[in-house]
């Protein structure tokens, strides 16, 4: 099986992957709802990114979506993509410090033994 992003897939292939005929493949291309890979000699080529592509956008198109309405909710499923890692990072390294400061604390407190300790009494203060 190929590599996930490898474009391998002739544009026949692919339709009938995604289900669809291949001059609808031709007109995401044209809508910049997918952007196949070409060979030197400019046939497209298809990897399995693009397929499930495909199948995401026959699945919006099927609810009722046009095709305007298909490509803002890519860029919309992209940015909360990109933001969900941005998230994961920043909780990560917000982890990351918090665990520094806390070895930093170890370190700087000393045992201090029970006799060490004084209690404060309030009568011999009044004396």
């Amino acid at each position: 099986m190929p590599e996930f992003h490898q474009a391998v897939y002739v544009i026949s292939v692919a339709a009938e992957l995604a289900g669809v005929h291949p001059q609808t493949l031709r007109i995401y291309e044209r809508k910049g709802l997918v952007n196949p890979a070409r060979t030197g000699g400019g046939s497209r080529r298809y990897s399995q990114a693009d397929i499930e592509l495909l199948h995401r956008i026959q699945e919006l198109t099927n609810d009722g979506l046009n095709l305007a309405g298909v490509e803002r909710v890519l860029e919309l499923e992209l940015r909360v993509a990109e933001l969900e890692n941005e998230l994961a990072r920043t909780r990560s390294e917000a982890a990351e410090a918090v665990e520094a400061a806390h070895r930093h604390y170890r370190r700087d407190l000393v045992p201090m033994s029970q006799a060490a300790v004084v209690l404060y009494n309030e009568s011999r203060r009044r004396r």
